[in-house]
């Protein structure tokens, strides 16, 4: 049997829906990021004396500088899913960018947005 140098049509639309499914999920969770970020909840500090008002506001700095670096990386792996989506498209999905041999489908069943192979990764690593 000869080797396949990509994944069928069917195969394609199986991962289609799983980056979907990951994709609305990561979308929902980057705007509860954004939102953590932007937004003061409803437990104002205004009534609490000074020290604690001090304390509070730091940690308070900490956890909105968190969610902005955690809604960057979210922004980012969305973007990635959306570049599958577009490697779907063109039926090059699946293809190791370094080998461009295919990527084993449990590999992207772990990380749909992945381009390259284990081992190209390894040694990407090792560079």
């Amino acid at each position: 049997m000869s080797e396949k140098n990509r994944y069928n049509d069917d195969e394609l639309q199986e991962f289609k829906e799983l980056i979907l499914k990951k994709l609305e999920k990561a979308q929902r969770d980057y705007e509860l990021l954004k939102a953590n970020v932007t937004n003061s909840d409803g437990n104002d500090i205004a009534d609490t004396s000074p020290t604690f008002k001090v304390l509070e506001e730091g940690a308070s700095t900490l956890s909105k500088e968190e969610a902005g670096q955690l809604a960057q990386r979210q922004m980012k792996f969305i973007q990635h899913l959306q570049n599958a989506l577009v490697r779907i498209e063109n039926k090059t999905y699946g293809v190791c960018r370094e080998t461009g041999k295919l990527i084993p489908k449990e590999r992207l069943m772990a990380v749909p947005h992945a381009t390259l192979s284990v081992e190209a990764k390894q040694k990407e690593g090792r560079r």
